[in-house]
């Protein structure tokens, strides 16, 4: 048996793109005499489609699509294609299925039984689920058992059952699962646990073939692989780029793609993944930033750079009277270092006649936040009126230690339609600044070296407002992402933010998911409440 981990970037809804990928990876396993060549999970449509399964003509545009890929697909070879297919009797009106298609017919179609309904996911909202135990075909001999993504997962606590533990390993010889699974810092580990707990249990090799690319929030990260039926890894394909691997389960030979070094490296590539492919799939090419002399604006503009190239992307300072003049040389020496435009927009002429505006109607009085955040919303106000003129997009400098504490000003530095590091806690921030600097100085160092400032009034500190930031990120993982009782002080003066704060985040841009717990689509907290302690 050789069979052909076929590991793509599907673009939601782009049904010809989609084709003409699957129909030229499943030419080129079939030139390799590979027996069966397995696609990710919803291949043909793109994952996740959420509420565009409600529009019937998306549905009809990929039965097109298929017509055409079961027509022109090799016929030598077995291609198992992930597709969104009608449920004709009770429950929710699609299956998540598999198409096999063989000889230029679909042969064969499995439904997925698992259907997640936590955190990003929501798949019982349009899909029933199949039916596990008739999820196998053969091919020259040998009985094949499909999975999809999460029917792999029933190990775990938040299913009720586990479907793979009523197979019968007597019936089963080899073992595919197409996979949508997107990148959080642990994931990779799991999914091989969950593997090698299923080969363990069928006696049987697997194959795991996972989506690489970026939907909205969510990043794919590819990383397939192939496993025998101890759990000894045959094949691994790469992380964050489309990848054809071949295995040979007769001679035990896969391909082995270097991976990245360490878990920095594995973050930093999913941030650059998760940029790149949302800007090309909104259809943009260019974005820009305000950059301020800090560390934050220095990341994301780093990750930027990298994403779609630093000739693509814009750089503005936007100093008052507050900014010290060593934030513009530090801004300055980024841009230059990164080779990316820079402008230099002062605002505090603009920000004079907005106070002495509003006094006018409203009288004056003492400085306060309201004179802080003005100055924020000015930024903002030119940043976006940049993407008008230019057809830029505006990218959000925000982190979650910041975002969970509220210490954040809607329609100011919030403004943005994508937030890189929103999912980033602060010494994460730091860690991948001083990655981007393992080689030579690409982030000044003072940058790095300064205390965390947002310079909205004098010898402002962020520590005048938040605790240490070595502290709050320790709040923050405690009771953003373990869900924990507050137990303290500082804590529970998170916890309060937390909860104060929670309508700012409703407004906030998409933020790239990369922890088990983010801000964003998987985190349904509601706005108004009286369960705050």
């Amino acid at each position: 048996m050789r069979i052909a981990l076929a590991q793509m970037n599907s673009c939601l809804g782009d049904f010809q793109a989609n084709r003409d990928k699957i129909l030229q990876l499943a030419r080129d396993a079939a030139e390799k005499r590979c027996d069966l060549v397995v696609f990710p999970e919803l291949s043909t449509l793109g994952y996740h489609p959420f509420d565009l399964m409600e529009r019937p003509s998306v549905i009809e545009q990929q039965k097109t699509i298929i017509d055409d890929l079961t027509k022109n697909l090799p016929k030598e070879i077995h291609c198992l294609v992930g597709a969104v297919t009608l449920n004709n009797g009770k429950g929710k009106p699609y299956f998540n299925s598999a198409l096999l298609i063989h000889e230029g017919e679909i042969k064969k179609t499995f439904s997925k039984e698992l259907l997640p309904v936590y955190d990003v996911f929501d798949d019982s909202r349009h899909f029933s689920p199949g039916d596990m135990s008739r999820n196998h075909f053969e091919i020259n001999g040998k009985s094949v058992q499909v999975l999809i993504c999460e029917d792999m997962w029933g190990w775990d606590e938040l299913h009720e059952r586990n479907p793979i533990l009523e197979l019968k390993p007597s019936n089963i010889d080899f073992v595919v699962n197409l996979s949508a699974s997107p990148f959080t810092m642990d994931k990779r580990q799991q999914r091989l646990k969950h593997a090698q707990s299923t080969a363990h249990l069928l006696e049987a090799p697997l194959a795991y073939v996972n989506m690489v690319g970026a939907q909205d929030e969510l990043i794919y990260d590819g990383g397939s692989f192939a496993i025998d039926s101890k759990g000894e890894l045959l094949a691994q394909s790469a992380y964050y780029v489309e990848d054809l691997n071949v295995i040979d389960y007769n001679e035990r030979v896969g391909g082995h793609r270097e991976m990245p070094r360490d878990n920095t490296a594995f973050l930093h590539q999913a941030l650059v993944l998760g940029v790149r492919d949302f800007i090309q799939k909104i259809g943009m090419k260019k974005a820009h930033i305000g950059l301020s002399g800090g560390i934050d604006s220095a990341l994301v503009a780093c990750l930027v750079a990298d994403a779609i190239g630093p000739q693509n992307l814009t750089t503005v300072a936007m100093p008052t009277q507050f900014n010290q003049p060593m934030s513009l040389e530090l801004a300055k020496n980024l841009a230059k270092n990164l080779g990316c435009h820079f402008y230099e927009l002062p605002i505090q002429e603009s920000y004079e006649t907005l106070v002495k505006t509003f006094e006018t109607c409203f009288g004056a009085k003492e400085f306060s936040l309201m004179n802080e955040n003005m100055q924020s919303r000015l930024r903002g106000l030119f940043l976006m009126a940049f993407s008008n003129r230019e057809g830029s997009l505006l990218i959000n400098t925000s982190n979650k230690s910041e975002f969970a504490a509220g210490y954040s000003t809607l329609y100011g530095d919030m403004c943005g339609g994508l937030a890189p590091i929103g999912d980033l806690l602060k010494h994460q921030i730091y860690e991948l600044s001083r990655y981007y600097n393992k080689e030579r100085e690409l982030i000044p160092e003072g940058i790095i070296q300064r205390e965390p400032s947002a310079e909205l009034n004098y010898d402002q500190k962020d520590s005048d407002s938040l605790p240490d930031y070595d502290e709050l990120d320790e709040v923050v993982e405690k009771l953003v992402n373990r869900r924990q009782k507050a137990e303290n002080k500082t804590e529970e003066w998170v916890l309060n933010r937390l909860y104060w704060s929670e309508f700012k985040r409703w407004q906030s841009p998409p933020i790239l998911k990369v922890s088990d717990h983010a801000f964003g689509q998987g985190r349904r907290m509601p706005i108004a409440h009286k369960a705050r302690s």
